[in-house]
């Protein structure tokens, strides 16, 4: 029932994809983009679904109570070695920053999403720092994570790392 197609999250596999005429091909019809669209907004709506998922993600991890938010609570579970996952926002003092990721240990650094972003993932005001502890909330995040940034970081550094 129906047809599927796999394609490697990135935004040049998808846009090269769409112009190409692969995804014709590969599922065997002739479907055309509506007027006006092109395959870089293709590749943005699929980011923007990837950046909503991931989202998600860490939203469930704080109903899930794997979520410590704030610079003191997110402190405490690095220190702990409790975290697998330690966000912070891309428009976070470097300072702060810098103070965490020295502690984070093997715990995957993700600056991927705003301050408002994370506190909207988080049903809370401000969040400019956060973590996630180690466990399968961790491990979706991540999965989510790493497939957002293959879509959005195709040049420059890296937003998604392992503090080792």
């Amino acid at each position: 029932p129906g047809r599927g197609a796999w394609a490697s999250a990135s935004r040049e596999a998808i846009v090269k994809a769409v112009r190409g005429g692969l995804l014709n091909r590969t599922l065997k019809t002739n479907a055309r983009l509506p007027e006006g669209r092109s395959a870089e907004d293709v590749a943005d709506d699929i980011a923007r679904g990837l950046r909503e998922r991931c989202l998600d993600a860490a939203g469930l991890a704080r109903r899930a109570g794997a979520a410590r938010l704030g610079f003191d609570m997110a402190f405490e579970a690095l220190g702990k070695k409790k975290a697998a996952v330690l966000l912070i926002a891309a428009d976070a003092s470097d300072d702060g920053a810098a103070k965490l990721i020295r502690v984070a240990g093997g715990a995957a650094v993700v600056r991927l999403f705003t301050t408002d972003e994370q506190a909207r993932a988080f049903g809370r005001e401000k969040v400019v720092y956060a973590v996630i502890e180690s466990g399968p909330p961790a491990e979706r995040f991540l999965r989510e994570a790493a497939r957002l940034e293959g879509m959005e970081t195709s040049a420059g550094a890296p937003a998604l790392e392992s503090a080792l």
